[in-house]
């Protein structure tokens, strides 16, 4: 019982961050560092869109929601977007949804921005390296959200 407790005590936290990568861009680079063997912390767990453009504001709300201590949203330098414009509504999109992370009192560190092509698989890892030691540093997620699910029970009674 008591190794139990030394061996959790040593254990270091490690955040959950939910990683929306564009198709295009941000996903090669990630598959880049993986070919490249670019040490990165394994905090990720990747979400893959076509565009970060079309990323819903609710996703990253759902995220965190559901568990997720911080966002990493990541997308095609600016002009170099797969779709023309998408990362330019994605910037847009994102200062919206650091002033309602603002309005609902979650810290803005929990949810990051970036620029990644597919040539730059070293520096995707060192993004995912920031990421992790700003969402380290803030502790798990509250838990400001409440996820209700009720099960289907309205439709029973």
């Amino acid at each position: 019982m008591g190794e139990i407790q030394v061996e959790a005590e040593n254990k270091k936290y490690e955040p959950k961050i939910a990683a929306f990568l564009c198709n295009w861009c941000s996903y090669a680079g990630a598959d880049l560092a993986g070919v490249g063997r670019v040490q990165y912390p394994a905090t990720i767990r990747t979400i893959r869109v076509p565009c970060s453009g079309r990323i819903n504001p609710l996703y990253v709300l759902k995220a965190m929601a559901n568990g997720a201590d911080g966002v990493l949203v990541s997308g095609c330098h600016p002009g170099d977007c797969h779709y023309i414009s998408g990362n330019y509504v994605a910037r847009r999109k994102f200062a919206l949804i650091k002033s309602l992370l603002n309005h609902v009192g979650l810290e803005e560190d929990r949810v990051n921005f970036s620029w990644v092509s597919a040539a730059e698989g070293i520096r995707f890892a060192e993004v995912v390296k920031g990421v992790t030691e700003r969402v380290s540093a803030l502790g798990p997620n509250n838990g400001i959200f409440k996820v209700v699910d009720d099960g289907g029970a309205a439709a029973d009674e």
